[in-house]
């Protein structure tokens, strides 16, 4: 998935973002909803952590702005153990769960999972198929006739956005939004070494290359 903390903590926001990382996702961390609105506006993401208290306002008000859009951006917020209002609030205007600092990172990675399984379309769960190839997204493997394939955290990044729309054309620019968000030293050629790696192991005709365009899954390319 693709994620956005908004959390001003700086040392918090740093593990979390770490954490995250580690448990297969592309993160962005800002520290303010000013900063947090123009991400929104510029990148697609499934899923916000979303603090309460930032310097610039209340989280309550970012979070009404995007129900108001019927986005489907699924929201987790934090808050102060004392602000038992403030969570009642974020509840009812359209967040998803909360979890109350002081938290511990094993049981926020829990608790997003449990709220992406929720969001998660019918082809999002269970097994995506291409050929002999089988993606499951909410396990994060990838399997060929049957055996598992070991793939980094990169090439899981790549399969995990190729196969949310399997024949969806992906440009290379969002492909390296999603490497960037993992790593942040990205090379000219990253995405171009990244499949053809994953191509060795998945096979030449699952990732098809559409010139001029980028790639996609499957036999057909479309938007």
């Amino acid at each position: 998935m693709r994620i956005l903390i908004v959390e001003d903590e700086h040392d918090l926001g740093a593990a979390v973002q770490e954490r995250v990382r580690l448990d297969g996702h592309a993160v962005d961390w800002f520290m303010t909803l000013e900063d947090a609105r123009a991400a929104i506006a510029t990148v697609d993401y499934d899923f916000m952590l979303l603090d309460l208290g930032l310097p610039d306002g209340n989280g309550r008000d970012l979070l009404r702005d995007i129900r108001r859009t019927s986005s489907d951006i699924a929201i987790l917020i934090t808050t102060a153990e004392d602000q038992i209002s403030d969570r009642i609030a974020g509840l009812s205007e359209g967040a998803d769960d909360y979890i109350v600092k002081p938290y511990d990172l094993n049981e926020l990675v829990a608790r997003i999972a449990a709220v992406a399984r929720r969001y998660a379309a019918p082809r999002q769960r269970g097994h995506c198929r291409i050929g002999e190839i089988a993606i499951d997204r909410e396990s994060r493997s990838v399997s060929r006739d049957g055996r598992v394939l070991d793939l980094t955290a990169r090439e899981w990044a790549i399969m995990e956005l190729l196969s949310r729309n399997p024949g969806r054309i992906y440009s290379r620019q969002q492909i390296d939004t999603v490497l960037y968000a993992l790593d942040q030293d990205v090379e000219s050629n990253t995405v171009e070494v990244f499949i053809s790696r994953l191509r060795r192991k998945v096979g030449n005709t699952t990732i098809r290359t559409i010139r001029g365009r980028g790639y996609c899954l499957g036999e057909k390319g479309n938007q």
